[in-house]
């Protein structure tokens, strides 16, 4: 079942630019598909920088320019005119097929042949230009630029307004081009599909082993599958249904919120998701270590809180919040531990006295404090318990993300259904489109590692 990998290929510097270029517009064009998020942003060079003393320099030479001319006697327009082409050129630009009217009234007010006879005869109304430019802008920027045109209104220098007017034009545009984004984002889907497939395929052409850890990612799951014992969610491994295309398919996702990053090299069909992979992995590790205490305290206390409203939540927000920080690197899972089984001892304590049950007594309180420092371990029973709920309620997710209808909660993961839900729900979007870009490249490798004399589950 080992699959070899390919042999390496020597490439020129030209095609290593061409290649590097169409994967940055593929990667590009799969962040406007998968992050609902995504947002143009003016660009912005970096301080201190050489390009950016660069532009300011040429920038402020230009408008010193421009002032000076307007201060001459008579007034130079040459480089007025240019701003009212280029001003001109982007208010047009902003407007809709409908805009019938808008275009006609801009192209009869900045109508630059009359604009160059009128400053050749001194009749040149800069102001006045000035003025309808805000007002047009104010008829046609987004809500959100309201106030920037309100801040234009009460300029009344030429040079200053003009300057001030493309500032807010560029914003303008930014905004435009989200709105256009946010359009069209619901017809990209299947051009997004395609285009992805096939940038992949342009890039697999020139480097054949770009698939190599995407077959050991789904070598590794078939031999976790197929070997007796226990599977990637705790189940036992033995129904030959698990070697099934789809499910070993849906196993190896799964793989990936467990994955060690730091030694592992990532599957190339996911490694634009990486991020997010492992993001929702740590997700999955604060959820799974919440539900864990939570689990403790309930079964420690028994039916003493199981009646009182509002409790859970107020223990799981204690909780939540000691373990907001637990992946960043001066955080101490020991010491959290410790300071939560401390904390939730005292408001425990409290609780129980004020609804007349028998206060916690010392070793209650230290049973408890112990059961979930104990949780820091992996093989803890309590925390494999839950993790393994959590990997099977994702499983079933993604089984079912086709039919629309979600799966049931296994026991112990009420306190945490909504993340849980939230979690899953992002995670079948990823996969799924993962699956309709690479499906035929993952077919191909799973064909190749099943048995000759299974069909393979067109169905992923």
């Amino acid at each position: 079942m080992n699959l070899t990998t390919s042999p390496p290929r020597f490439v020129s510097v030209e095609e290593l630019m061409e290649t590097a270029k169409g994967v940055t517009n593929m990667a590009l064009a799969h962040e406007i598909m998968v992050n609902q998020a995504f947002q143009v942003k003016p660009a912005e060079l970096p301080k201190g920088s050489l390009e950016r003393r660069v532009k300011e320099i040429m920038h402020k030479a230009f408008w010193d320019c421009l002032e000076a001319q307007l201060k001459e006697d008579p007034p130079s327009y040459g480089h007025a005119i240019k701003l009212l082409s280029e001003i001109k050129e982007t208010l047009l630009s902003f407007l809709l097929p409908g805009h019938g009217r808008l275009r006609s009234h801009i192209e009869e007010v900045l109508d630059l042949p009359l604009i160059q006879q009128q400053a050749e005869n001194g009749a040149l109304d800069i102001g006045r230009l000035s003025q309808f430019i805000v007002g047009m802008m104010g008829s046609l920027c987004a809500p959100c630029r309201d106030e920037d045109i309100n801040k234009l209104k009460e300029i009344t220098d030429i040079v200053p307004l003009l300057k001030a007017i493309f500032s807010v034009l560029d914003l303008m545009k930014v905004d435009m081009a989200n709105f256009a984004l946010s359009s069209i984002r619901p017809h990209l889907m299947q051009q997004s599909v395609e285009y992805e497939r096939n940038k992949f395929q342009e890039f697999l052409d020139k480097q054949p082993n770009a698939l190599d850890y995407t077959k050991k990612w789904l070598e590794d799951t078939v031999k976790c599958l197929s070997e007796p014992g226990i599977d990637s969610v705790g189940a036992a491994s033995c129904d030959p249904s698990s070697l099934l295309p789809l499910n070993v398919h849906n196993h190896a996702y799964l793989r990936l919120l467990r994955w060690d990053h730091e030694s592992d090299p990532f599957p190339e069909t996911v490694l634009m998701d990486q991020v997010r992979f492992q993001e929702m992995q740590q997700e999955v590790d604060r959820l799974v270590l919440l539900s864990s205490v939570l689990l403790i305290i309930y079964t420690t206390t028994g039916e003493a809180i199981s009646g009182l409203p509002g409790l859970m939540e107020m223990l799981k927000n204690t909780v939540s919040i000691m373990l907001a920080d637990m992946h960043t690197p001066s955080f101490s899972v020991q010491e959290a531990l410790a300071t939560i089984g401390e904390k939730l001892c005292v408001e425990l304590g409290q609780c129980l006295s004020q609804h007349g049950y028998s206060p916690f007594s010392a070793d209650r309180r230290h049973t408890l404090k112990g059961q979930i420092s104990a949780t820091i371990q992996p093989d803890n029973t309590v925390r494999k318990l839950m993790e393994s709920r959590v990997q099977t309620y994702l499983l079933a997710s993604l089984e079912s993300s086709q039919h629309k209808t979600p799966p049931p909660l296994p026991g112990g993961l009420a306190p945490v259904s909504r993340e849980l839900k939230e979690l899953a729900v992002r995670f079948s979007r990823l996969v799924n489109f993962n699956k309709l870009v690479f499906s035929p490249f993952y077919q191909k490798i799973l064909q190749t590692l099943l048995t000759a004399g299974e069909s393979p589950d067109t169905d992923m």
